[in-house]
């Protein structure tokens, strides 16, 4: 399995469209073949952050998902917004 952990920080003018897209972004993620797990949650303790969690049954299905959200109107939405993510295999 796959699994995606990090943050993205999202500068205080784009927050509105950020939270907009969101909720499409997940739904259309959590809907994809391979998908065990999806959340993006708004931090409570640091301003403009969004806290990601990902677990793909399999490299090929994370990267299905990678192509897809990649030439999405999310990527559009967050594109240049700075990502800190670590990428691991983990035991499913």
């Amino acid at each position: 399995m796959i699994r995606l952990a990090g943050h993205i920080d999202v500068p205080a003018e784009r927050l509105d469209d950020i939270r907009a897209a969101l909720p499409t972004h997940i739904s259309l993620t959590r809907a994809e073949p391979g998908c065990v797990e999806f959340n993006v949650v708004e931090s409570d303790s640091i301003a403009g952050r969004f806290m990601v969690s990902e677990l793909f049954t399999d490299r090929a299905a994370f990267d299905a998902h990678q192509a897809r959200a990649g030439a999405s109107d999310w990527a559009k939405v967050s594109a240049g917004i700075p990502r800190d993510y670590q990428i691991t295999e983990v035991d499913g």
